[in-house]
């Protein structure tokens, strides 16, 4: 065995009580160069903790969040397969904020988002469990005074083949721990795998069903007091004054909070709270956006949209394509702003003293929660304790960090802790939305019909230039220093979140062109919606790849088969979901069927949708049937339920969502007017998975934006509309 150098990135030790503890930990130029920051994605190396305490008992310190992906699950059977320990053996606890140690080696900084957990931590688990495997048998081989090739671990024990012996993992931690950490260990061959690749139980659904999980909105603390909070309902504008003597005479409210722009009563309940705050006589100053639309908006992306942008791809030699070509297709597509409207309200509690500062909440981003709170309260972010929780849906919604900066602000002036939330309406008008999105694009196709020319321009809003300025510009500076760049990197103007899924087609295009032109609405705040930049670039690639076979009078699954013969992997889910949807077998009367592929996070996802559009133009997706290659499984139930989740997520886009202003404000208030999908409404979903042994690629997000292309195509397959303008409500009453 060798001991590895302080560059290194496994190390072992004595646990706190005894035990063994094996991290991660950062080559020390780059965490020099960062100081707290973030880790070179180009080394894959995870920050995790692993304790095997001396009663057997396996701890996995989670730097991930659990929000209903089953990241909870899938995880710990990761190193739990290593490891040899069943899967009850391992615990978990919320790993504290410290990008240092627990960075996503995808993004450099510790959040739970864009399809990652997995795909990001699939070998670096798995060889920390392999390692402290190793460290065990080691240090039963010492005990025994044996070779280790002659003991093997199994069930949590380390058994010596020759005499049968066996030693607890509990029983050998503490000279485990003194030993050296091997610089090199042997990961189990696949064909070996016990857990990875079976569809074990989800380790959170127990305590979920018996109500015993603890959410954000659980936090219940002594003295704890509860806040309704409303915010100016004009984007960009003030609080001008508030008459408080009916609050204060609603029984049990006990002060009323003024801020910059909005205002908090705090109560004994949250009803008390509630009621004073509708009690409220209050006075806005609106500011520079109160006559803003939504169509001056577009105006605005319309104009922007017909300027050059940041290149974000470019091969051959379009223009001459372009003029050389038999034909040419042309189309805008527009994809409006979208709320997260998680299914637990948006909620913190927090206490502020004068020397330290408790935030509960569940968040996406412990650390960026950490400094957003620091800055506030003044404190160094030392004193700031994040104690997270398990989420009620993120969706991207819990990536931000405006609803912890709030009730830091509303905390700074109650004595002791208090729970500030927001009513279902001041969530949806106060979101941080979804950009809308304005898409110019074209094709030149030749005498058979087939693309020799495309170009594709992105206009709106840049989350990436917010997300980069004003919450880790230090962190980007030095991955680009190591040149890493991915997702959170703006390079010469392009976001290239923007156009995920628009500069890497799958098809075979020879001649081709993507821009992005930032354009920023006045005043509204846009953030990461469940699958990001791909819900539009996915959605406007797939729609027009079916506008150019309509054009070639060619079929749409054969149109997109012959442009695949370089992406092998592209072309076999689409076969494979082609051929367990039925596609060519006649449609039902009002009956259209669509289909899109996807190539984002790591996956490749093909889906077919079958609807049916009635008289009236409203739109039914009865049956959805999706192949999934989203290389090693490694649960799953778990990848099937993320991909029904998505799919579930994505029609209720592509159908209704929608967020429209008017007079500087949004229009729309609860799920009455933000619609989405019923029950009853929910379609047949067919999951049908590839077995690979590529690396993971991601699952918690392409179903969401691989659904709305097919349903759209299924649309104009049912009455000859073509879909380019999300949300599909209202444009087909005429039908």
């Amino acid at each position: 065995m060798h001991t590895l150098s302080r560059r290194t990135f496994l190390r072992a030790g004595a646990a706190g009580g005894g035990g063994l503890l094996v991290s991660f930990s950062l080559p020390a130029s780059l965490r020099d160069a960062l100081g707290a920051g973030a880790q070179a994605a180009r080394d894959f190396m995870p920050n995790g903790f692993i304790r095997i305490d001396r009663d057997g008992r396996v701890t996995l310190i989670m730097h991930k969040v659990e929000m209903g992906q089953g990241t909870y699950t899938s995880m710990p059977m990761l190193l739990a397969e290593e490891l040899e320990v069943d899967l009850s053996q391992v615990r978990l606890e919320h790993a504290p904020p410290d990008d240092a140690l627990y960075a996503e080696p995808l993004f450099g900084v510790q959040e739970t988002g864009g399809s990652t957990s997995v795909r990001g931590n699939w070998e670096p688990l798995r060889r920390a469990g392999a390692t402290a495997r190793s460290m065990l048998v080691s240090a039963a081989a010492e005990t025994w005074k044996v070779p280790p090739g002659a003991c093997r671990a199994a069930s949590g024990a380390v058994i010596h083949g020759p005499s049968g012996r066996s030693l607890s993992y509990g029983a050998l931690v503490d000279r485990a721990a003194r030993l050296p950490v091997p610089r090199d260990v042997t990961l189990k061959d696949p064909k070996d795998f016990k857990l990875i690749g079976t569809s074990v139980k989800r380790l959170d659904t127990p305590d979920k069903v018996d109500g015993t999980a603890q959410f954000g909105i659980d936090v219940r603390l002594p003295g704890m007091r509860f806040a309704a909070v409303a915010a100016c309902p004009v984007f960009g504008g003030k609080l001008a004054s508030v008459d408080d003597t009916k609050a204060k005479a609603v029984p049990g409210v006990q002060q009323v909070v003024r801020l910059d722009d909005a205002v908090a009563v705090v109560a004994d309940a949250t009803w008390a709270a509630k009621q004073g705050l509708a009690a409220l006589d209050i006075r806005w100053d609106e500011g520079p956006n109160a006559n803003l639309s939504s169509a001056d908006i577009v105006q605005q992306l319309t104009a922007a949209s017909q300027k050059s942008g940041a290149v974000a791809r470019k091969e051959g030699d379009v223009a001459a394509a372009m003029a050389g070509a038999a034909q040419k297709v042309e189309a805008i597509y527009e994809l409006p702003f979208l709320a997260h409207a998680t299914m637990e309200p948006v909620n913190c509690t927090v206490h502020v003293r004068p020397d330290g500062c408790d935030i509960w909440v569940g968040t996406q981003v412990p650390t960026f929660t950490q400094t957003a709170a620091a800055k506030v309260t003044g404190l160094p972010k030392a004193k700031v304790q994040v104690h997270n929780h398990l989420l009620g849906g993120g969706f991207g919604r819990r990536l931000e960090v405006d609803f912890i900066t709030r009730a830091v602000q509303v905390a700074k002036q109650v004595t002791g802790p208090v729970q500030v939330m927001w009513s279902r309406e001041e969530d949806i008008q106060h979101d941080m939305y979804r950009p809308y999105y304005y898409d110019r694009i074209a094709a030149g196709l030749d005498a058979h019909g087939m693309p020799v020319a495309w170009t594709h321009r992105v206009t709106g809003s840049s989350i990436m230039a917010r997300v980069v300025n004003e919450l880790f510009p230090k962190t980007l500076r030095v991955m680009r220093a190591a040149g890493v760049h991915q997702l959170f990197a703006m390079v010469k103007g392009l976001d290239v979140d923007a156009v995920e899924g628009a500069a890497e087609p799958p098809y075979a295009l020879p001649n081709i062109r993507v821009d992005y032109v930032r354009q920023e609405p006045p005043g509204v705040p846009t953030a990461f919606w469940r699958g990001v930049g791909p819900t539009h670039s996915i959605f406007v690639v797939e729609s027009f790849i079916d506008e150019l076979a309509a054009a070639a009078k060619r079929d749409p699954f054969e149109y997109r088969r012959a442009l695949l013969d370089r992406s092998p992997r592209a072309k076999a889910v689409l076969e494979l979901a082609a051929e367990h949807a039925g596609w060519g077998r006649p449609v039902a009367a009002g009956g259209g069927r669509g289909i899109a592929l996807l190539h984002a996070f790591g996956s490749y996802i093909a889906q077919v949708a079958d609807v049916v559009v009635s008289k009236q133009g409203d739109v039914r997706v009865r049956r959805v049937v999706c192949a999934v290659d989203c290389g090693t499984v490694v649960n799953p139930d778990i990848v099937k339920a993320q991909m029904e989740s998505g799919i579930v997520f994505g029609i209720t886009a592509a159908l209704w969502g929608e967020i429209t202003i008017k007079n500087g404000r949004v229009e729309q208030h609860n799920f009455h007017d933000y619609r989405m999908l019923r029950m009853s409404e929910t379609p047949v979903v067919e999951v049908h998975l590839v077995r690979s042994t590529e690396a993971p690629g991601g699952v918690g997000e392409p179903g969401t934006s691989a659904v709305m292309p097919a349903v759209a195509n299924a649309i104009f397959a049912a009455t000859g509309r073509r879909i380019r303008k999300l949300p599909v409500k209202d444009q087909l009453r005429s039908v």
